[in-house]
């Protein structure tokens, strides 16, 4: 399982977000400072207000517009990489902060969230990806 923590300025337009991405919000695991926000059986991102966030680390926050992490997600479909970009453009992120790649045997784009946190869906066929790295290409 992974557990992604991520501080954000307005706890509410994330949440839209990622639900807008099809994360689905765990009550149990939130309250007025944090969302839990569900992906999969074994992907949780916790969204949390800056005041919670700094009760975990006085390490500063990053400012909007720089690079602290770039968060891979796999999908079944290059079909599925444009709706998951296209629906986070729509619910206030910002699509392919980073151009997008076509490799044949793998295409990813990348959308951030309000909070400029920046996620790479990305679809790579596993048939292709295998003689790909054999060949010498970068996925």
């Amino acid at each position: 399982m992974i557990f992604v923590n991520l501080p954000v300025a307005d706890l509410a337009r994330s949440r839209g977000f990622y639900e807008a991405l099809g994360f689905t919000h765990n009550p149990q695991f939130s309250d007025d400072a944090g969302a839990c926000m569900v992906l999969s059986e074994t992907i949780y991102v916790m969204l949390l207000t800056h005041d919670k966030w700094r009760g975990f680390t006085t390490r500063p926050i990053c400012p909007r517009g720089s690079s602290e992490v770039s968060l891979a997600l796999s999908v079944d479909s290059r079909a599925a990489v444009n709706r998951l970009v296209e629906a986070g453009a729509a619910a206030g992120g910002t699509a392919d902060v980073n151009p997008p790649e076509d490799h044949g045997f793998m295409f990813q784009r990348t959308i951030c969230d309000p909070d400029d946190h920046v996620w790479e869906p990305f679809w790579m066929d596993p048939a292709m990806s295998g003689a790909a790295a054999q060949e010498g290409a970068a996925p």
